[in-house]
């Protein structure tokens, strides 16, 4: 996967929760790719933290604006997005953060809508501190797709061996069985098709996996499999996606990690998501689908319990660096 170069629009990157491992990642990451075209938007002071944390050589350059931005070598590009009176503690849950965490995204969304940045790469947010500081959406996906206009947006996330696609996001169970209806299953299914075509996949294979144990068993342990996710799968097939199932949950990521299908349509999170944490945090990537604009982010959370000791991996934050790269490849050639 090529990085994104000198000349070309830059990555937009958040900050995350102040309070995490989100800014500590960013700079290990960067220091990791220093040809990485990027453009922290956040808070400068707690970048310059983070950087004294890992002990980086870098200098944080602060932005009054984004065309300002030099790119120079040994320079971390910070644009400052506000949001907070001073340093907050580390591994604190806490209002202020979750309002700078949510400003840094706002604004990133705001650039990507007007084409100042080629994609966005979001560090982690904390799911409570965003409630404590009023912000109505419970994670990135909701929000983006809210700010972006999006009608249907889905979550892809994957590592080097399995991909996933969820139908429902961050709800309770009782009300994602209640919310995979067959609009839901179209989308997801569209979204995983085009989702693996911008990785590089022709023609995916799409598995989509049942709601209910053994995919319901022709109707004795529920039926949805019956009544809506296979004519969704049918109806997909007339579209022309390379579409099948529906494939009992609990041995569809191993028939997908065997080389059976190229992208998984998970039917809610934990059955999605397991499998692909399950393998390993390092190398995941959460890919944002259905958005008018690229956006990845690490595949996984604030790391509250060791912020502040350099111990987080950034090489899931890389591998989002990576995949934006790739997207925004793609979207410039038209194929995503």
């Amino acid at each position: 996967m090529e990085l994104i170069r000198h000349g070309e629009k830059p990555l937009a990157i958040t900050m995350g929760d102040p309070s995490g491992i989100g800014p500590e990642i960013i700079i290990k990451a960067l220091n990791a790719q220093p040809e990485t075209r990027a453009v922290v938007f956040g808070c400068p002071k707690v970048m310059q933290r983070a950087a004294e944390v890992v002990q980086s050589t870098r200098d944080v350059h602060l932005l009054q604006a984004l065309r300002n931005a030099s790119f120079e070598p040994g320079v971390i590009e910070v644009l400052n997005t506000g949001g907070l009176s001073g340093l907050p503690a580390f591994g604190e849950v806490s209002a202020e953060s979750g309002r700078a965490g949510f400003k840094a995204i706002r604004q990133a969304v705001a650039c990507a809508l007007q084409g100042a940045v080629s994609g966005i790469v979001t560090a982690p947010i904390h799911k409570e501190a965003l409630a404590l500081g009023g912000v109505k959406y419970p994670g990135h996906t909701e929000m983006l797709a809210d700010f972006g206009g999006a009608d249907r947006v889905a979550m892809l996330l994957g590592n080097d061996e399995i991909r996933t696609v969820l139908v429902t996001i961050h709800c309770s169970l009782l009300y994602a069985i209640k919310s995979a209806d067959f609009d839901a299953q179209m989308a997801a299914i569209r979204l995983a098709d085009q989702g693996a075509r911008a990785l590089g996949c022709n023609n995916p294979r799409v598995a989509v996996a049942g709601l209910n144990p053994h995919a319901g068993e022709g109707g004795l342990f529920g039926r949805e499999e019956i009544e809506i996710i296979a004519p969704a799968i049918k109806a997909a097939q007339a579209e022309g996606i390379n579409a099948s199932g529906p494939w009992p949950g609990d041995t569809v990521f191993m028939m997908a990690r065997q080389g059976r299908f190229d992208i998984v349509v998970a039917q809610y999170h934990d059955q999605g998501l397991i499998p692909v944490k399950y393998m390993g945090l390092e190398k995941g990537v959460n890919i944002t689908l259905g958005l008018p604009f690229v956006r990845t982010s690490p595949d996984h959370g604030t790391a509250f319990d060791i912020a502040g000791t350099s111990k987080a991996d950034a090489s899931s934050l890389l591998t989002a660096i990576k995949y934006a790269s790739t997207l925004v490849s793609a979207q410039s050639k038209g194929t995503a």
